[in-house]
């Protein structure tokens, strides 16, 4: 059960209602807690930074540095996709004798943002950015960090989720008037219904009021971007004061650097909290086809009105999507659905691809070797 001297203090780092009803629902459906070296009775707690294997815990009042036992994985979560621990998360830890923190259990989230990740060679694994968010704020400056291929992906990323995206637009001050305008015209034109996209100073406190409906006590916000797009400002912005390192961009093409090295949650002064992430440098979907097509209605839809029930949008006739959907968009959202189906292959089946690779670049340097010989 969760503990009534505990509730409040633990509504500041994101226990909301709905929340509070999901964790009565995991203790009522698993019974007790198991039993471990601490003699006492588990606490809620929610995870608040992972460095490897050292969890840091949050108790409502204070931190606790743990460690998990061997046995939390697949003994509490039925899904597999939950397996894995990551900040944001709702677990039930202890204190043993030695006054070391145990964690029993995972409460499985509500919510997860998650990537699929390639070691380069066959193995793609799926791996869990932050869990039990209500919002997410896309980071994006207005100065060469400024991709609306990009953007799509952070989209899709959140609405698969189903975790409410936020456009926040940079570095307005380092752009030309006329231009940061244009471009958050685009960015509008670009967003589904509902998705708003602000261009904000993210050093001013301005931007806690603009950012106040998203901020509410109990909600849970995540900042996703580029590095140097300038999440870790609007992270000390929010909080009120400095808690992480900023740095400046490179000159040149405004990359920046990794300033933020590990996520990290901070309770905001309005009662909500607030997770800042270091820089994705690739972002790959964890989604098949079926699932990047619920966040591309406007493909989707015109797909239904093509000729060809199977039309693949390239060069066939009456294909209404060409004409409604702009190519940079169109081909975005084609190369989204060949990694999704080239993930989802097996081992044989990508080395019987790779194959018909190599063959077929082998006949087109020999027909360009004929040619060039005749």
């Amino acid at each position: 059960m969760i503990n009534p001297n505990q509730e409040a203090a633990l509504a500041a780092i994101g226990l909301s209602p709905a929340m509070r009803r999901h964790i009565e629902q995991f203790n009522s459906s698993h019974g007790d807690l198991p039993s471990g070296p601490p003699p006492q009775a588990p606490f809620l707690m929610r995870l608040v930074e992972l460095q490897r294997d050292a969890l840091t815990l949050h108790d409502g009042w204070q931190t606790h540095l743990a460690r998990a036992l061997p046995a939390l994985h697949g003994n509490f979560n039925a899904d597999p996709k939950h397996d894995a621990l990551a900040v944001g998360d709702w677990v039930y830890a202890s204190r043993d004798a030695h006054a070391q923190w145990w964690v029993h259990a995972c409460v499985p989230s509500m919510t997860q943002l998650a990537r699929r990740h390639h070691d380069g060679r066959d193995k793609i694994t799926r791996a869990v950015i932050v869990s039990n968010v209500d919002t997410a704020l896309l980071v994006m400056g207005l100065d060469h960090d400024f991709s609306l291929r990009r953007l799509e992906r952070y989209l899709a990323l959140a609405r698969m989720s189903e975790v409410q995206p936020v456009v926040v637009l940079s570095k307005a001050d380092l752009c030309e008037p006329e231009l940061s305008q244009r471009r958050l015209q685009e960015v509008c034109a670009l967003l589904p219904a509902g998705v708003q996209a602000l261009a904000l100073d993210l050093r001013h406190t301005a931007a806690c009021q603009v950012l106040a409906p998203w901020t509410l006590p109990g909600q849970t916000l995540v900042l996703l971007g580029s590095s140097g797009a300038g999440k870790s400002t609007l992270s000390n912005t929010l909080i009120g004061h400095g808690v992480q390192d900023t740095g400046p961009n490179r000159a040149g093409d405004s990359r920046g650097r990794h300033t933020t090295t590990s996520r990290s949650l901070h309770p905001l002064p309005g009662g909500a909290c607030l997770i800042d992430t270091p820089g994705l440098r690739t972002l790959r979907l964890d989604a098949d086809a079926q699932t990047l097509g619920s966040v591309f209605e406007d493909i989707t839809q015109g797909a239904m009105q093509c000729r060809f029930r199977n039309c693949s949008h390239g060069d066939e006739p009456g294909c209404v999507v060409r004409e409604q959907v702009a190519p940079e968009r169109l081909r975005n959202y084609q190369k989204l659905q060949r990694e999704a189906q080239r993930d989802s292959l097996s081992l044989l089946q990508k080395r019987e691809q790779l194959r018909q690779w190599k063959l077929r670049s082998r006949a087109h340097r020999a027909r360009e070797r004929l040619e060039r010989e005749s």
